[in-house]
């Protein structure tokens, strides 16, 4: 088992030498490197040291058990980063480390008074008189950092599929699905053996090593995962300004500071269906909302106001939109018979098969095939 740690310390170490050399950078690659030499560091030492560390050095392993309390930080932090695209670190943001730093300020504090020192123990191979209730409370809170960090990044998700669909017509490699799954899976299993730890300390239920050996092998299958998908990852909102803040869930809190009067809000909405009737912007896979706002020569926040307030819709939904219809007329028009529906939905602007089948039925309540038929049975 040690030599898969040491192999999961040496890839956490390649893969961030492949991050800092990637081209272009951006904010979540620096995160993500300072995270995987963490996680590097944090294996590297368990595969070395875990035969003896426990049991021979009761303050030195609480020091190396403290260090899990920085896993939930970082993940938030990398997560952040993708999410908000000014999402860069702040001074507050050190208060996520407050937790790591007083666990080992006590260490360092028990260190020097042995009668405190005799009360951290994480092993029961010794009758050393019981714990220190300040050491359990540590205990407890690296325990629940895991799962609190784990929920919170799974609550940017929704922030991010609101800004997501008000900025982008296509889901392709900017929806973090990857992430999601991957937060959502490790945080089950990270929760289950915190558990299993808890009950150990407690009742002495499963042995100390089944739970360290297990928080190690899932941290060495996270840096794999983490690693090869994060290196693949591109900076989802880069150069977009002037946007609503993703926490503004409802159109009336987003435009409530707009300067965007009615009778110019009716221009734009009139300019913008001139547009898509005669320029086809849609067609255009890749087109987001500052290059169609771009187009017609209007602020991205006020496009986006527009199509919210006046079609109410977002984004996204106001373009797959008009892809629909294209694909439509397109499979009512011989021209097109030598095309396959599919053909004929990649020309319309979609990139993908099953979001095209989603968005057609979301937005016609039938398949494209049923579509088909049913207009070839009309005939």
């Amino acid at each position: 088992m040690e030599v898969v740690f040491l192999i999961a310390a040496f890839n956490a170490l390649f893969f961030s030498l492949l991050l800092y050399q990637k081209r272009p950078a951006a904010k979540q690659d620096t995160i993500l490197i300072f995270w995987m030499l963490y996680l590097g560091f944090y294996t590297g030492i368990y595969g070395l040291t875990s035969s003896f560390l426990f049991t021979d050095y009761p303050l030195w392993s609480a020091a190396f058990i403290s260090l899990l309390m920085l896993h939930g930080p970082f993940l938030y932090w990398y997560a952040r980063s993708l999410v908000l695209p000014q999402g860069r670190l702040r001074t507050a943001d050190l208060f996520h480390l407050l937790p790591f730093i007083l666990f080992n300020l006590y260490i360092l504090f028990s260190s020097h008074n042995p009668s405190s020192a005799e009360g951290i123990r994480l092993d029961h191979s010794a009758d050393h008189g019981g714990e220190s209730p300040i050491f359990v409370v540590f205990l407890v809170l690296t325990a629940l950092s895991g799962p609190i960090y784990f929920a919170v990044t799974i609550s940017l998700f929704k922030r991010l599929d609101i800004r997501i669909f008000n900025q982008f017509s296509s889901l392709k490699d900017i929806n973090l699905g990857w992430l999601r799954n991957l937060v959502i899976a490790f945080g089950v299993v990270w929760t289950l053996l915190m558990a299993a730890a808890i009950l150990h300390h407690l009742f002495r239920f499963f042995s100390w090593s089944f739970c360290t050996d297990g928080l190690a092998l899932s941290l060495s299958i996270f840096i794999l995962l983490i690693g090869y998908f994060g290196l693949r990852q591109r900076e989802i909102f880069p150069s977009i300004v002037n946007m609503p803040s993703v926490a503004d869930d409802s159109a009336d809190r987003k435009y409530s500071s707009s300067n965007l009067k009615t009778e110019d809000a009716l221009n734009v909405k009139s300019l913008l269906e001139q547009h898509m009737a005669a320029k086809k912007p849609y067609l255009n896979p890749e087109l987001s909302l500052p290059q169609l706002a771009a187009e017609i020569n209007v602020s991205p926040h006020h496009l986006s106001q527009v199509i919210n307030e006046h079609f109410e819709r977002n984004f996204f939904d106001f373009v797959n939109w008009y892809r629909v219809q294209e694909v439509k007329e397109r499979l009512t028009n011989p021209e097109y018979s030598h095309l396959s529906v599919l053909g004929i939905a990649f020309d319309a602007g979609f990139n993908s098969k099953s979001a095209f089948n989603r968005v057609f039925k979301n937005v016609e309540g039938e398949t494209p095939t049923q579509f088909k038929k049913s207009q070839s049975e009309s005939l």
